[in-house]
């Protein structure tokens, strides 16, 4: 198997050293070179042809993002943002991220061991993807999918939608939640990322959409027009039901599949608390988790969707939905928005909405 061939900028020599230790760690990986700057790095591109590239946010002569900018458009490479753990650097990152840049890390805080843990994975991810990404597969959202779209004659017929993502995950979800009016169904979301950036992505997301996004909090209700994202790190985000409906839930247990907070946890207490009631909707993202939940929810009559391959940057978590059987429809991206809305609705059955009948049936 050909290694995968890494170009690392960052204008800290400290940095390059640490970040070329971890994918050295990795034998399928080559770190064919490194850049203090942008310019350096430009040069190095031509010269090297990296598979991917490693950027830093914040650098002298040209910001990050205004380099990534400049490389979706004029040289298409698979590149990992790695950021400072400042309020500047998340916000910056999450632009990168809808930009096209096709995921990120952390720089290490003082003292971590394990540095730069799940670099080389995402790196050999990003490496196979490369492909995709030469032929634009990662795109920044089209405008007028985030401003004005919406139906404004959407009436939720109080079912809750469940959404899981990874690699891909903001440009995806940008694009389904842009298409989702102010009363959209109550809905919670897992998107693997690293627990600083999803304040920050929660924000993104109430600035551009027309609900109310917000990180999760613990016994958080779930309302129409309400929108929760799962925060990054210490807990999984459950649903849970009680005589004041249904919140949110947040546990400190284990990992699941490698990942705080776990689609898979999600989805499964969304099976089981909420039953027919509910849509899922797993998008991009590398990796299995999601599947067994996601067909725990169609199992106990839930709609089911999948994004389809020729729009997920990554076609894991779709994938292995869909061979588990977890996924009763695949959807292109720019469609899935559209698709539950229509599935969620109100279809009056004598004055009772679905979801309220089978919550007073549990």
């Amino acid at each position: 198997m050909n290694k995968v061939r890494v170009l690392i900028v960052d204008d800290s020599r400290t940095m390059r050293s640490l970040i070329a230790a971890a994918l050295l760690r990795d034998p399928e990986i080559e770190v064919v070179g490194q850049a203090a700057d942008p310019l350096e790095a430009r040069e190095a591109m031509k010269a090297l042809d990296p598979d991917v590239v490693t950027l830093d946010v914040e650098m002298p002569n040209m910001s990050g993002i205004e380099f990534l900018e400049k490389v979706m458009r004029l040289r298409p490479t698979p590149v990992i943002m790695v950021s400072n753990l400042t309020s500047r650097g998340t916000d910056e990152t999450i632009k990168a991220l809808e930009i096209g840049a096709f995921d990120c890390v952390a720089k290490p805080a003082p003292g971590e061991i394990e540095m730069f843990a799940d670099l080389p994975l995402k790196v050999k991810t990003a490496g196979r993807a490369r492909l995709s990404i030469a032929n634009g597969k990662t795109r920044k959202p089209n405008a007028d999918a985030v401003n004005g779209r919406v139906k404004n004659d959407y009436r939720c017929d109080d079912r809750i939608v469940a959404i899981g993502a990874s690699t891909g995950g903001v440009e995806a979800l940008l694009a389904v939640l842009s298409r989702f009016p102010k009363n959209c169904p109550p809905t919670v979301i897992t998107q693997h990322m690293p627990a600083t950036f999803t304040k920050s992505f929660a924000d993104r997301l109430d600035r551009v959409c027309e609900p109310r996004v917000s990180e999760a909090t613990h016994g958080a209700p779930l309302m129409p027009g309400q929108i929760y994202l799962a925060p990054g790190g210490a807990n999984h985000l459950e649903v849970l039901t009680g005589k004041a409906g249904l919140t949110c839930c947040l546990k400190p247990t284990d990992l699941v599949n490698g990942h705080r907070p776990s689609v898979d946890v999600l989805f499964h207490s969304v099976a089981a608390m909420v039953g027919a009631a509910a849509v899922g909707v797993i998008l991009t993202g590398m990796g299995r988790d999601g599947a067994e939940g996601l067909k725990a929810m169609r199992q106990a009559g839930a709609s089911t969707i999948g994004q389809n391959e020729a729009t997920s940057l990554v076609y894991g978590m779709p994938k292995v939905a869909f061979e588990r059987g977890g996924v009763e429809k695949q959807v292109p991206l720019n469609k899935i928005g559209d698709e539950i809305l229509s599935l969620t609705t109100r279809k009056e059955e004598g004055g009772r909405s679905c979801q309220r009948r089978l919550l007073s049936e549990h």
